[in-house]
């Protein structure tokens, strides 16, 4: 349930999502196993284990988890068994197959080896700020959060979201946090770091590296500005801060985590509960601090 990446946006629009037909609509595009003959399928899931409701709610936070289906088909192996029945049709009828023909026989292959294919599943977790009328994805690429983001919006019929931008730009203000020594007192900087040129083209990772070495600084007063940071918010949590304002390798300090270990292992509800509440308020307050540290949010036209 803890969040390891996050990538977050803007409802330019409140929505009312307190209403009885919200379960009703998630219900809607429930998950469902993929069939004999399906590619994939993609739906909700409940997010608190035994639960039958498909979002978990508290303090207008919402939870809600999106489980996705894939069946595994190679496509070397489709490609295989397709040019083998291609030359025994052609050897057969002693002519070669036109395009249609042939796409035909495609689809009738992948039909032939879904039901055999093993499956993949995977499950994004969407965290919607009611409140603030922000909503979190745990996802590490744009893609996956789109996906589940498409899925809410295919539910609720409409979802307008912008990603969340601050107002200075985070390469310049995090470049200046570097060469200038000026990094907020709250953070604390690591020793993960990646670098790139003006045109994009040059790259530097750097890994276990002093970020205030002579050479870090002579790149960044030169030609390189940093795209992605590792920082540490003392005994909550450490994360990797992108260029888009994204949030990487989230890792949750123990002094956080322990901190419902009062409640019973057996007492799944409450402990999810207490969780899901500190975890969220974490995060909000992180968010928060990030935004006043670069200059806000930025304002759209």
């Amino acid at each position: 349930m803890w969040f390891k990446n996050l990538m977050i946006y803007r409802l330019t629009k409140s929505l009312d999502w307190m209403n009885e037909d919200f379960q009703l609509q998630l219900q809607q595009c429930a998950f469902s196993p993929c069939h004999q003959s399906d590619m994939s399928k993609f739906g909700w899931t409940p997010p608190l284990r035994d639960s039958e409701m498909l979002h978990f709610s508290v303090n207008k936070q919402i939870l809600l988890l999106a489980k996705k289906e894939e069946k595994i088909l190679p496509a070397q192996v489709i490609k295989r068994e397709l040019e083998n029945r291609i030359i025994e049709l052609e050897q057969k009828e002693n002519r070669q197959l036109k395009k249609v023909e042939k796409q035909a026989l495609k689809d009738d292959v992948i039909a032939t080896l879904l039901p055999r294919a093993f499956s993949k599943l995977k499950q994004t977790a969407l965290w919607i700020d009611t409140a603030n009328n922000l909503i979190y994805v745990d996802a590490a690429s744009n893609k996956v959060a789109e996906d589940a983001l498409g899925l809410l919006r295919k539910t609720l019929g409409s979802l307008p979201v912008v990603p969340l931008t601050f107002a200075n730009n985070p390469s310049l203000v995090m470049s200046d946090w570097i060469c200038n020594d000026t990094i907020p007192q709250w953070l604390i900087t690591l020793d993960d770091a990646e670098l790139r040129g003006n045109d994009n083209n040059s790259v530097i990772r750097c890994k276990q590296q002093n970020l205030n070495s002579e050479e870090i600084i002579s790149m960044l007063k030169t030609d390189k500005q940093i795209t992605k940071l590792s920082l540490e918010w003392e005994e909550n949590l450490s994360f990797m801060l992108q260029e888009d304002c994204s949030l990487k390798r989230l890792k949750f300090a123990d002094e956080i985590k322990e901190k419902n270990d009062d409640i019973l292992k057996e007492d799944i509800a409450q402990r999810f509960d207490a969780d899901f509440i500190l975890m969220t308020a974490t995060l909000s307050k992180l968010i928060e601090n990030l935004l006043n540290d670069f200059g806000g949010e930025k304002e759209r036209f």
